[in-house]
């Protein structure tokens, strides 16, 4: 095993090289705090499309998948995954426009949520989306602290830390626009040393027919196409997903940042296209491992290790220097996510002060952002040192978005649609996930309550999404089939203003 105080020192000296990019790069260039939280118009084709495909790429990437690959369903299920990944990013492509044509001096999903709907489907949303992308946050903390205690001992609280603190440090100086430049880097390194692993490690594992051979003497059925555990995966796989990103505040902040919407529509496409790849040939690596390597798919067992397969196929089939170089390149997917994830949770938060302070300053509200991004991060190294599967997660976060995905940007098109309605779609379709949701702890506190435990149906994934989904849809349509009411699109526009209007970011839709 790589000696934990090597593995330390290029920790830090990776983090160290990047946050000192950040800082160079928006030195002077956050004059405000729009500048702080939109970077508005300010990326071109290329620089969006490497921002979203960083935002994306983060080290769940060698832990989701290839967790689904080894312990959920092989290649269908990874497969599936991918798929998942690909289309928010096609749906972006069709929405990004229209969010940017309604809301042009707009920031987040929940100021839209607002205006919308009211204030009632407004928390609704803050809280799925906070809860989303926290979970996100801590998820990938938990991937990264993991991966390198496996591969090189080193505590995970010491890994969490200098993480939290490093990419802290630049997104709390620079905000989106340092996200964006460190992102851009970072998918120019990441992508081609995610190849070269790819194609070094087929080749050191003997060649595709070993590999294909090795993994059909494991289990036959993680190579069946049509292998029914694996297809029912990937299909509420891809509805989890795509659900959770629709109320993720990171793709609103790029919508905005893209510098028109042209530039958008080609940044997301491009995204799409590149995250599909990426997802699948990670994934891949899960598949592999069940050839080469025990890997404990029991999620009950102490010993459960699927959710690390990735790395514990690399630890066990190459050399200890390969493992590390592995691990940092895990190590620059963390950041390129965190970044991000850090921005868009301050954004969120610091773009409701308006409504909250008499009239706050434009110094006041970027203190804010930055007071409040050091929060998210001490909070969420506090969680990633308790988790242990990576992959549930997500799915728990996954099923909020799926919630209230559709009513929410059901509002942009219809003009039926009412908060009233929204709020019972989201709220009843929740319900109906969560009875259905096979998670330990969501089961335990459920269990506790009188006569709901009792009732409680047997937990499965696949209904849980898609039972979610489907209701979800179905109120929301049914509600708006009811309505007499019509909302007028006019009024978004003249309800969310920049931050820097001096009469703050957000007006009363009566003024």
């Amino acid at each position: 095993m790589v000696s934990s105080a090597t593995a330390l020192g290029l920790t830090v000296a990776t983090l160290a090289a990047f946050s000192a990019l950040g800082f160079w790069y928006s030195r002077g260039r956050v004059r405000s705090v729009e500048d702080f939280l939109t970077a508005r118009n300010s990326t071109g084709p290329r620089t969006t499309t490497a921002t979203l495909v960083a935002s994306v790429m983060g080290v769940w990437i060698l832990l989701s998948p290839a967790e689904a690959g080894a312990a959920f369903g092989g290649v269908t299920a990874v497969a599936g995954y991918a798929v998942g990944e690909a289309i928010p990013m096609l749906a972006y492509a069709r929405l990004g426009p229209r969010i940017r044509e309604l809301l042009p001096e707009g920031h987040s999903l929940t100021e839209y949520a607002l205006a919308r709907y009211g204030p009632a489907v407004y928390l609704l949303v803050f809280v799925v989306s906070v809860s989303y992308m926290f979970v996100f946050l801590a998820a990938e903390l938990t991937g990264i602290t993991s991966a390198l205690e496996l591969v090189a001992g080193v505590p995970r609280w010491q890994t969490a830390v200098l993480v939290g603190g490093f990419v802290l440090l630049y997104t709390g100086y620079g905000g989106l626009r340092a996200s964006i430049f460190t992102d851009t880097v970072q998918a120019a390194l990441v992508i081609p040393l995610l190849v070269g692993t790819a194609v070094a490690a087929l080749v050191t594992l003997g060649g595709p027919a070993a590999v294909h051979r090795n993994v059909v003497a494991a289990d036959p059925s993680l190579l069946d196409p049509g292998f029914l555990t694996g297809l029912q995966f990937g299909f509420w796989v891809a509805i989890a997903v795509l659900g959770a990103e629709l109320v993720n505040q990171t793709w609103w902040q790029r919508i905005y940042a893209a510098r028109d919407s042209e530039t958008l529509k080609a940044g997301f496409r491009r995204a799409a296209a590149l995250n599909f790849v990426l997802v699948f040939v990670a994934g891949l690596f899960g598949v592999a491992a069940r050839g080469y390597v025990d890997v404990v798919t029991d999620s009950t067992s102490a010993q459960y290790d699927a959710s690390v397969a990735f790395f514990v196929l690399i630890t066990e089939a190459f050399s200890e220097t390969f493992a590390l170089a592995v691990a940092l390149v895990a190590l620059l997917l963390v950041m390129s996510t965190a970044d991000s994830l850090f921005n868009a949770l301050a954004s969120l938060v610091t773009t409701d002060l308006p409504r909250i302070l008499d009239d706050p300053n434009d110094r006041t509200l970027t203190l804010s952002a930055r007071a409040l991004t050091v929060v998210v991060a001490v909070a969420a190294i506090y969680v990633s040192l308790r988790a242990r599967s990576v992959l549930e997660l997500f799915l728990l976060a996954d099923l909020f978005g799926v919630a209230v995905a559709v009513p929410l940007l059901s509002g942009l098109y219809s003009e039926r649609v009412t908060g009233g309605g929204a709020l019972l779609a989201g709220v009843s379709s929740l319900a109906v996930g969560l009875a259905f949701f096979p998670n330990q702890l969501v089961r335990g506190l459920l269990t506790s309550l009188p006569v709901v435990g009792e009732l409680l149906p047997t937990p499965a994934f696949l209904t849980a999404f898609v039972g979610t989904a489907a209701v979800s849809a179905s109120v929301t349509a049914l509600s708006a089939r009811m309505s007499s009411s019509r909302f007028d699109h006019r009024r978004l526009a003249e309800t969310v203003h920049s931050l820097d209007d001096s009469s703050s970011g957000y007006r009363d839709g009566d003024d």
